[in-house]
C-alpha cells in the first residue's frame, strides 16, 4: 500500500538518532493489592455493566456479592486510582468525528515541550513518548463541522510544537477497539485467543439532536449510586425507562460502544503496554488482522498505511504486567500467524489519556486561538 506524504518534510539529519526512551518494565508497577473479588470486579466492570435502572446490581448477582458491596468497592477502587471513571464510550467515527493516530518526531532532549502543545487540542485524547525516532505518538479528532479540519489542525500542531516530521497514520480497516484489562487470567489466558469476529464498521451514522443532548448528559464521570443514570435522565426532563430506551437505541445504532470502567493501567498491575506494529503481506492482511485481534491480550488491532521508512501495516496494542508479559503475547501472535517481521514500541510517558468530550466549545475555543 502506497504511503501517504509527510504533512512536514524531514529537515534534519537523516542520519541523526533519536534519544531511546526508557521503557517502564517493573513487574508490578505502582499497582495497588488487590482481592480475588476486586479482580473479578473490575473484570465485570470492564465488560459487563449493563444499561439499566440498576446496573450494580447486575454486576453484584454476576460476581456473587452483594449490590451495596459491588458499590462500596467500586468506589474505593475509584478513590485508590484503579478505575480511572465508570463513563459510556462514545463512538468517535460514528459521531462524524475525523481522528487518526499520529507519530511524531520531536526534540528527543525536550519531548514534553512539544507534548504540552499537542495536549492543548481538546481532541487529542493519548498522548506518549515511545522508543523510536519517531518518538511522540497521539491521537487526535476533529468535530465534523470544523474549519481547520484534521489536516490543517495537524499543520498547526506540527508547527506549534516544532516537530521535524509528522507522520498520518489513520485507521484503514479497525479489527478490534475493546481495552479490557484482564485481571484474573495468567500470562498464557493473554496469550489465548477468543473467537475471530469480521472488522468494525466506521463510517458516521445519522443522529439528532436528542442523541446530542443525551451524550452531553452522560458523558465524563458517572456517580456510583444505585440509579447511575437517572441523573442525566432528570437533566433532560425524561423519565428514566426512557432514557434507558433511548440509550440502548444509540447502542443499536452505533453512537455508543458501552458502557464501562476504564481502569489506571500501571496501578491495576499492568506497567507496560507494547504496540506491536506488524509487516504483513498485502494479501493476507484481512486475514491476520483478524486473527490477531482475537487474542486476549490485545486491546486495539486496525490496519494503517504504510510509508517508505514505515513498512507495518497492522498496528496491535499489548498490555501486560511486565515487558516480558507483551513479548509473551506478541511472540505467541508471531507463532500463530507466521508473521516474524515486526517492531515493538513501548511508552515510557504518558503525557495524556483522557476520554474525549464531545459537543463541547472546547474544540471552538482551541481552533479560535490557533486558526
Amino acid at each position: 500500500m502506497a504511503g501517504r506524504a509527510d504533512l512536514i518534510d524531514d529537515t534534519a539529519d537523516a542520519g541523526r538518532s533519536a534519544a531511546v526512551a526508557k521503557t517502564r518494565s517493573r513487574r508490578d508497577g505502582a499497582a495497588v493489592p488487590l482481592d480475588e473479588v476486586d479482580r473479578r470486579l473490575l473484570n465485570l466492570m470492564q465488560g459487563s455493566f449493563p444499561i439499566a435502572p440498576r446496573p450494580y446490581r447486575h454486576v453484584a448477582e454476576l460476581g456473587g456479592i452483594p449490590e451495596a458491596e459491588a458499590m462500596s468497592r467500586v468506589q474505593r477502587l475509584l478513590e485508590k486510582r484503579i478505575i480511572r471513571q465508570v463513563t459510556p464510550i462514545f463512538d468517535t467515527r460514528a459521531l462524524g468525528y475525523s481522528s487518526m493516530l499520529v507519530a511524531a518526531k520531536v526534540d528527543p532532549e525536550h519531548p514534553h515541550r512539544a507534548a504540552a502543545v499537542i495536549n492543548e487540542h481538546p481532541g487529542v485524547s493519548h498522548n506518549y513518548l515511545r522508543n523510536h525516532e519517531f518518538n511522540l505518538w497521539f491521537t487526535i479528532a476533529t468535530e465534523p463541522d470544523s474549519k481547520l479540519g484534521l489536516d490543517g489542525t495537524l499543520e498547526v500542531l506540527a508547527r506549534e510544537a516544532g516537530a521535524e516530521s509528522v507522520r498520518q497514520l489513520p485507521t484503514l480497516r479497525l479489527f478490534k477497539i475493546r481495552m479490557d484489562l484482564e485481571m484474573e487470567g495468567d500470562t498464557e489466558a493473554l496469550s489465548s485467543s477468543a473467537a475471530v469476529s469480521e472488522p468494525i464498521e466506521l463510517e458516521p451514522q445519522p443522529y439528532d439532536e436528542l442523541d446530542i443532548a443525551v451524550i452531553r448528559a452522560l458523558q465524563g464521570d458517572m456517580p456510583v449510586v444505585e440509579q447511575p443514570y437517572a441523573p442525566a435522565a432528570a437533566a433532560l426532563g425524561m423519565t428514566e425507562v426512557s432514557f434507558l430506551d433511548h440509550l440502548a437505541g444509540m447502542q443499536e445504532r452505533g453512537l455508543l460502544r458501552r458502557v464501562a470502567a476504564i481502569l489506571y493501567h500501571r496501578r491495576a498491575g499492568f506497567s507496560a503496554n507494547g504496540m506491536g506494529v506488524w509487516q504483513v503481506p498485502e494479501p493476507r492482511i484481512f486475514e491476520v488482522g483478524c486473527s490477531m485481534a482475537a487474542v486476549r491480550g490485545i486491546s486495539h488491532c486496525y490496519q494503517r498505511p504504510t510509508y517508505e521508512d514505515w513498512p507495518y501495516s497492522v498496528f496491535t496494542m499489548a498490555h501486560g504486567r511486565s515487558k516480558e508479559e507483551c513479548d509473551a503475547v506478541l511472540d505467541a501472535i508471531a507463532e500463530k500467524t507466521g508473521i516474524s517481521e515486526r517492531a515493538t514500541l513501548y511508552s515510557s510517558t504518558e503525557f495524556k489519556k483522557i476520554r474525549l468530550l464531545y459537543f463541547t466549545d472546547d474544540f471552538k475555543d482551541w481552533e479560535s486561538r490557533h486558526a
